[in-house]
């Protein structure tokens, strides 16, 4: 007995070395795409499509401008609820681009908006809202702009910190600038939608701003493009990007975003779109 009991506490012991000594299999990043880069903006009918590319996911937009309220009905949300159950493609966040057209800093409406997007994205089981400022909505140089946004942030977070959604600044700041507005919110709740291509078009560096921000657990989700090239066919080098993300521990979603050459058809690109995220990200 003694000596079955000695074999088996051996063979344990052999079968942990092994296990620890095995090299971990790295966790793949979920791919997914914006609804509003997909041409299916606001329709149920995006996981059909995102299904047949091969994505993990979709972004939803949170209203347009001829539809404000739209992700903000029960009716909708149960409409996106069926379309994911029935397809297998997830929800992987929302996102409000009509912020750029109507924004946070010089009009009410999108306070409503974020409000009711946080109780949307809590009906959608879904953790992340993307808040844009761009376009008219854009805080670059605007000290004002940027004073009122930290005040209304103010009163929306505590909202978010009580139903675990994270609001997302997404813009052409810095990644200095965007932890000034965290640090002035002062909310767990409040964190930065990481678009490298943006930062490099604002003249900021993208491989020491994921660092930055991620050793912060900052960058809750990024979005994968190259404007008017297709993936990969750009200037940003997006293996180096993966390594940064990957040593930072980033777990969130990569939603990929327009990368359609002028001339062509998204439906044409979005499969090598998809193809190159894969191979970049898992």
């Amino acid at each position: 007995m003694k000596r079955r009991m000695a074999i088996a506490h051996l063979s344990l012991a052999a079968l942990a070395l092994n296990t620890w000594g095995a090299p971990q299999k790295k966790k793949k990043v979920r791919i997914g795409a914006c609804d509003w880069s997909l041409n299916r903006a606001c329709n149920p009918e995006v996981f059909d499509f995102a299904k047949q590319l091969g994505l993990d996911g979709v972004q939803l937009s949170y209203n347009s401008r001829n539809d404000p309220t739209y992700l903000a009905r029960p009716e909708i949300q149960q409409a996106m609820l069926a379309a994911s159950r029935r397809t297998g493609v997830k929800i992987g966040s929302i996102g409000i681009a009509e912020m750029n057209n109507v924004p946070l800093k010089s009009d009410l409406r999108p306070v409503e908006w974020i409000s009711k997007s946080i109780e949307a994205a809590k009906a959608l089981g879904v953790k992340v809202v993307l808040l844009a400022f761009f376009s008219k909505g854009d805080l670059r140089g605007d000290e004002a702009g940027k004073k009122v946004v930290i005040e209304k942030l103010k009163e929306l977070t505590p909202k978010a910190e009580k139903e675990g959604v994270i609001l997302a600044i997404e813009s052409y700041l810095s990644a200095q600038e965007h932890l000034d507005i965290i640090e002035a919110v002062g909310s767990p709740a409040l964190q930065v939608y990481y678009d490298p291509r943006n930062a490099a078009d604002a003249g900021h560096d993208p491989y020491t701003e994921i660092p930055m921000l991620g050793k912060r657990n900052l960058i809750c989700e990024i979005h994968l493009k190259d404007n008017d090239k297709l993936l990969g066919q750009g200037s940003l080098d997006w293996p180096r990007i993966q390594k940064l993300l990957r040593e930072v521990k980033f777990k969130g979603w990569a939603h990929i975003e327009w990368s359609v050459p002028k001339g062509t058809k998204m439906e044409d690109c979005y499969p090598q779109n998809v193809k190159y995220a894969r191979s970049v990200f898992g």
